[in-house]
């Protein structure tokens, strides 16, 4: 029986209600009560219990109300309980239920309680049916009329919406996007207030990507090009800064020509090498013989997305990589944006009666992006990249070589994150020779040569989107 005991405990601890609204059932299950009454100390013996509920009203300062139905004596004793759960354990134990009322609490055996809430229901019910409709005209600015088809319950197959009352009606008019709802006073401020939460203007996002194919040395070593700012030098003193007093000086080497007098650091006719400007080449440059330690900056942060064209910039010029497409979209929070580009190849499929037709598929640069706008002003992103390329020519057309990634990642508003792993490696073989010397049997392999080269390419993603900042509309 212990098993079974415990079980009951279990179904016990959780209160159930159920009530009746014409032919429908709704159950409602909630959580164990939290006690926070202050604690008492009873101990009832055969006493009755409308003056058990007078005692325990009474040590907890409430006003209780009991039914002329509530009678019988009980025993109970209970030691240093919260005065709400003794008023449970009392209910419980003689089958009565309580509702409160403002400051007061009504006490009622189950089935009386039960009955009346019903008749109330009814009473209500009737009411409504008495109650004059009334119409009114609802202008949506955001939202779209027919999208609220489905919240009332027009579509075919669905039940009635909640939100109108069994005499209630709506029309949408998509032309105008109005909705005209007729029903009792009641559902209309319902529908009133729903309007006003769900019709508002939707925040969007601007999404930039730059799909990058490149060597796989370039990712590994991806990195910032960050300066320094060094007045120091400009102004005839000695660039750097003082390191604990040991006379040793530490500062930041630049590597391009003359940013220092276009960007204003130093002053003209200062030389063609400046070793304190900005947009530099790290790691730091050596001072007295002395090598300073590397330093670098992720890349990828709001405040350095101006440093990512120069980086991809640079990647093309030392012929690392190239930028395949650059696509930009604007699109509304939590909407699919698709951008794709590319050609159609045509290629032979066979029919059932043996004779060819020329079907085409797509070979395209295919980017979903889909956002979400969190809380905190970061963006989740629901990404999906597709690449297809012709591949080898076959018998019935050309293959296609895919690349696809899909993944969902959360970015701050304005930074960027890379998406990238797949790799693609490609060996080449190239043969050349004397003419007709190279073709000379036997000794004709002095006179030619033959070379293989692997090259290994990865393609990468660069995804940045901002918040488009809410302005307001001009007339």
């Amino acid at each position: 029986m212990k098993p079974f005991v415990w079980l009951c405990s279990i179904c016990l601890s959780w209160l159930h209600g159920a009530a009746m609204a014409g032919n429908e059932a709704v159950v409602q299950v909630t959580p164990p009560r939290l006690y926070a009454g202050e604690k008492i100390s009873v101990d009832f013996q055969n006493v009755g219990v409308r003056a058990a509920l007078h005692i325990l009203a009474d040590a907890s300062g409430q006003n209780i109300v009991a039914s002329d139905s509530v009678a019988g004596n009980l025993t109970l004793r209970l030691r240093d309980l919260p005065w709400d759960q003794a008023l449970d354990v009392l209910l419980q134990a003689k089958g009565l239920e309580m509702r409160r009322h403002g400051n007061v609490l009504w006490i009622a055996p189950r089935e009386e309680m039960l009955a009346r809430e019903k008749l109330e229901l009814e009473q209500r019910a009737q009411i409504a049916e008495l109650e004059p409709l009334q119409s009114a005209i609802f202008q949506l600015n955001y939202q779209k009329a027919e999208a609220f088809r489905t919240v009332f319950g027009l579509d075919a197959g669905e039940g009635r919406s909640r939100l109108l009352s069994r005499r209630g009606s709506v029309l949408i008019e998509p032309r105008t996007n109005q909705l005209f709802v007729t029903d009792v006073p009641v559902r209309l401020e319902q529908i009133r207030q729903l309007i006003a939460k769900t019709d508002i203007a939707t925040r969007q996002v601007m999404i930039e990507a730059r799909i990058v194919e490149a060597n796989d040395s370039f990712s590994r070593n991806l990195g910032a090009r960050l300066g320094f700012t060094d007045q120091r030098l400009a102004a005839g003193q000695v660039p750097g800064f003082s390191l604990g007093g040991s006379g040793r000086r530490a500062a930041i080497g630049g590597t391009y020509q003359g940013v220092g007098e276009a960007t204003g650091q130093t002053v003209a006719g200062a030389g063609a090498f400046v070793p304190n400007t900005q947009f530099v080449n790290l790691p730091a440059a050596s001072i007295n013989g002395l090598q300073p330690a590397s330093f670098a900056l992720s890349l990828f942060s709001a405040a350095a997305n101006r440093f990512l064209n120069l980086e991809l910039s640079a990647l093309e010029a030392d012929g690392r990589g190239k930028i395949i497409s650059s696509p930009r979209v604007v699109t509304a929070d939590k909407v699919l944006a698709l951008i794709e580009q590319g050609i159609e190849l045509p290629y032979q499929v066979a029919t059932s009666s043996g004779a060819t037709s020329i079907t085409f598929r797509k070979a395209n640069l295919r980017l979903e992006v889909t956002p979400q706008i969190t809380p905190d002003g970061n963006v989740v992103l629901d990404v999906d990249v597709n690449k297809d390329s012709v591949g080898q020519e076959t018998r019935s057309g050309f293959a296609i070589d895919t690349k696809h990634v899909r993944t969902q990642v959360m970015v701050e508003d304005g930074g960027t994150v890379v998406l990238g792993g797949i790799y693609q490696q490609s060996e080449r073989g190239t043969d050349s020779k004397v003419p007709l010397l190279g073709d000379i049997p036997v000794l004709g392999v002095f006179f030619r040569s033959t070379g293989r080269s692997q090259e290994k390419t990865e393609l990468m993603v660069f995804i940045t989107p901002k918040i488009v900042a809410d302005r307001p509309a001009t007339r």
